[in-house]
């Protein structure tokens, strides 16, 4: 379905919006995004912005909106690739890993991503007007990658998009214990599952808030991921990039559409990576390419950005909002890159 370098592209497309919307959604003017919650309020607040007249603002509007959606991507190649690697595979003589070896394994692999960040950000947020508090418990909580599951977890997951973690650790637990391996009727299940119990909730409350926080809330984009690398084979003749753009296009409206209902906006995130695969289909070499290069890095650019965040944003909320942004940028690209190599000399953890 997907080639080595087009999940490289998707990473990097993913990992683009993560940043960029991590700072967007933090200037006063933005359209705040419905990430956790689902604020009718916000879509309209969309709707009415566009009905009045769109101004310079537009991309830093769209990326504050829409730019969290790169998490469902990663979630999908998530399961896409843990599907190709323990499954897929198993034919060519690997041996089925123990759930305590699986779950100890990539337990190493986040930690070994979340200790140069973290170090860096709190060094950062000390020397920077605004620093936060860190108590003990919550630090070892995020450590030990279970911060998602304390009352209230935007709370007490700092810097915030490290919460990642620990949805990617419960994930992996679910794979490995209820999903390897097994018939598809189980990852269906466990979406119906999932799904269900977000309908029970009231759109706005703190209950579906902590759902989202966790497994439940990510279960749709890593189990499309599953299902996609053991059945989907797109047609082998040829589809030109312009019948792969009408299909983004197509969805682009679906995506948009689905954001003004609470029942479609909790499917949006399969839209998204519908979306995000006909994008990568459609691209030209050079730019597929270019999205493959920041797939490389998007494990460093994670962790890194959030401290460059802290540095730059005073710029863009004094009024020169481009000003910073750009400079929020080119930073993240370059520290992100240092980052990397600092991270690959890291002993890699063994299975």
């Amino acid at each position: 379905m997907l080639s080595r370098a087009e999940c490289d592209a998707l990473r990097g497309i993913a990992i683009l919006g993560i940043m960029l919307h991590n700072y967007c959604h933090w200037l006063w003017f933005a359209i705040r995004e419905n990430e956790y919650k689902f604020y009718m309020s916000r879509s309209q607040q969309l709707a009415d912005y566009f009905a009045g007249g769109i101004d310079a603002m537009l991309p830093v509007q769209l990326l504050s909106y829409f730019g969290h959606y790169g998490v469902p991507i990663f979630l999908f190649l998530s399961g896409f690739g843990l599907t190709l690697k323990y499954e897929l595979s198993s034919n060519n003589g690997i041996p089925a890993p123990s759930a305590w070896r699986f779950t100890r394994f990539h337990y190493l692999k986040l930690l070994r991503m979340m200790l140069p960040g973290f170090a860096a950000f709190i060094v950062v947020d000390y020397m920077t007007i605004g620093p936060r508090a860190y108590p003990a418990e919550n630090v070892i909580a995020l450590f030990g990658m279970f911060a998602n599951l304390l009352p209230e977890p935007n709370e007490v997951i700092w810097p915030g998009p490290y919460w990642f973690f620990g949805l990617m650790m419960q994930l992996y637990i679910v794979y490995r214990l209820l999903l390897f391996r097994r018939h598809w009727a189980f990852t269906v299940g466990m979406i119906a599952i999932c799904w269900l119990l977000q309908v029970c909730c009231s759109p706005e409350s703190s209950e579906l808030n902590y759902l989202r926080y966790n497994f439940v809330g990510g279960m749709l984009p890593f189990g499309a991921g599953l299902l996609a690398a053991r059945f989907v084979r797109l047609e082998m003749v040829d589809v030109s990039r312009f019948h792969w753009f009408v299909r983004l296009a197509i969805l682009s409206l679906a995506i948009v559409a689905g954001c003004f209902s609470f029942q479609t906006w909790l499917w949006v995130p399969f839209a998204i990576i519908v979306a995000a695969v006909c994008l990568v289909k459609a691209l030209p070499d050079v730019l597929l390419r270019t999205f493959c290069w920041f797939g490389t890095i998007s494990a460093a650019m994670f962790v890194i950005h959030p401290l460059l965040r802290k540095i730059f944003i005073p710029i863009s909320r004094r009024g020169d909002v481009y000003d910073g942004l750009l400079l929020y940028i080119i930073a993240t690209i370059a520290f992100s890159w240092l980052v990397k190599q600092i991270m690959d000399r890291i002993a890699s953890p063994r299975m």
